[in-house]
């Protein structure tokens, strides 16, 4: 398999190498520029209301009990992960995959401790812990949930109860139901279930362009940035569910499977109920059915059970009592009441972004802009690997139109380093690009590239972790 971009330039280095580096000078750029306005704009108006810009984070160096675990991780991973990803064979890649991303993200979350990194991450005045009692009588909770929302009403929800359907509330409530109390059992299970999140974006790769992309991209899923956010957050588990209900809806549009459609159906579903911007994820599942059409014209129903799967959840919280829309609608108004009113849209528009380059690391931009090259190259290249690329280059499009959309709405000024999870995690999969060969022949030099890649994502979320106290 060549390069999509053959060629050298006079000093030899490869043309496509050399401009993945530009790519990540610019990344680099970016993120320098939000850190040194944004400490301007607050240090002068203090409207960010964040103490590190664009983070929500305050500088804090330390190590702690997770910082041997989380090195050794990272260096197991950048020593042995691109070789155990090309010859594993794929039923043990799945799940050695999902178990290193789990190590990953818990040693990071113990850097900070077993209190502080994970079971007091959900116990905070904004959190969900704060509401369990309030929900002893669940039908009346959800049908006086709206009542709750504005600031000025009586006993108004914490800032990310009221932010969120209340399905993310009532995930923690059942956890409480069934003796999986505190916040030490929310975090575990935030963490533990939000590391599958890269196991069904890699089923997806592997569904929709194929499998030595799906492989490619697994190191790369696991050593993601983002893991600094996925232990401990909510939203870590919000970014599972969405990516295991594109993962199910890719499997039924190739395999023609009823069972799949109708999963991926509930999961979406359920995926709105948890998170309102996650409603964008629809821009993913378009990306889907269009990879998949040939699959939805063998079987048209298939669109049954993914509609009937879809109704269920919305359909069970409105017989509850609890309206969606006059939900969202007075979210916008709590959202405006609050810091998010004085945020400067101006700041953050592209300050976002500069987010999205820490979780996703300077490897993700180089290999956005692969993913670029791919979608501009001449057409009428119909061999094999060309198309297998270009799929998973209008998945990763996809994505990244989706966090674009997300961006401009304005309701994401701040904290789209936790936000942006779900959408985030499915621009990894364009590091794949980064794997390929330069020229035939050349897989010693392409691995030697890759860990290169990996050691530039190993190493962000260690100084990131290391150095920093995030919060939300």
């Amino acid at each position: 398999m060549t390069s999509t971009e053959p060629g050298t330039t006079r000093s030899g280095v490869p043309r496509g190498r050399r401009r993945d580096l530009y790519a990540a000078g610019a990344a680099v750029l970016l993120v320098t520029t939000a850190v040194l306005v944004g400490r301007h704009i607050q240090g002068t108006s203090r409207t960010l209301f964040v103490d590190w810009p664009p983070l929500l984070a305050s500088w804090e160096p330390h190590l702690g009990p997770g910082t041997p675990m989380a090195v050794l991780v990272a260096l197991a991973t950048v020593a042995y992960g691109p070789g155990l990803a090309a010859r594993l064979p794929w039923r043990a890649l799945v799940p050695l995959t999902w178990g290193t991303a789990m190590a990953w993200i818990y040693s990071l979350a113990l850097i900070d401790g077993w209190q502080r990194g994970i079971a007091g991450r959900l116990t905070t005045g904004n959190e969900y812990l704060q509401v369990i009692d309030r929900f002893q009588d669940i039908p009346a909770a959800l049908r006086g949930f709206t009542q709750h929302i504005l600031l000025g009403s009586p006993d108004n929800w914490p800032a990310h109860v009221a932010g969120h359907p209340p399905a993310a509330t009532l995930t923690f409530v059942l956890l409480d139901r069934v003796g999986l109390r505190g916040g030490g059992w929310a975090g575990a299970w935030c963490i533990t279930v939000g590391a599958t999140a890269c196991v069904a974006v890699l089923i997806t790769v592997r569904a929709l362009a194929d499998e030595s992309l799906a492989r490619g991209a697994a190191p790369f899923l696991v050593l993601a940035p983002a893991a600094v956010w996925m232990g401990t957050s909510a939203d870590a588990y919000f970014a599972a569910v969405a990516a295991w209900a594109v993962a199910l809806l890719a499997l039924a549009v190739t395999g023609r499977s009823l069972w799949s459609a109708g999963a991926s159906g509930l999961l979406f579903g359920l995926t709105c109920y948890l998170s309102y911007g996650l409603t964008l994820v629809a821009l993913i599942a378009a990306a889907v059915l269009v990879l998949g059409r040939h699959g939805i014209r063998g079987r048209p129903a298939l669109l049954v059970p993914l509609i009937a799967g879809l109704a269920v959840v919305p359909t069970a919280f409105m017989l509850a009592g609890f309206d969606w829309w006059e939900a969202y609608h007075l979210l916008v108004t709590r959202y405006y009441q609050g810091v998010g009113g004085v945020r400067p849209y101006g700041y953050w528009v592209w300050a976002n972004l500069a987010c999205t380059v820490l979780i996703t690391g300077l490897a993700t931009a180089a290999g956005l802009r692969r993913t670029g090259a791919v979608l501009v190259r001449r057409r009428g290249d119909d061999a094999p690997g060309r198309t297998a690329e270009a799929r998973l280059a209008l998945l990763v499009s996809a994505a990244l139109l989706a966090l674009l959309a997300a961006d401009l709405s304005g309701m994401s000024k701040a904290e789209t380093e936790r936000i942006w999870l779900p959408f985030a995690l499915w621009l990894l999969p364009a590091c794949a690009f980064l794997t390929r060969p330069q020229a035939l022949g050349s897989t010693r030099t392409s691995w030697a590239s890759t860990r290169a890649w990996l050691t530039t994502q190993a190493l962000l979320a260690l100084l990131l972790n290391h150095l920093l106290l995030t919060g939300w």
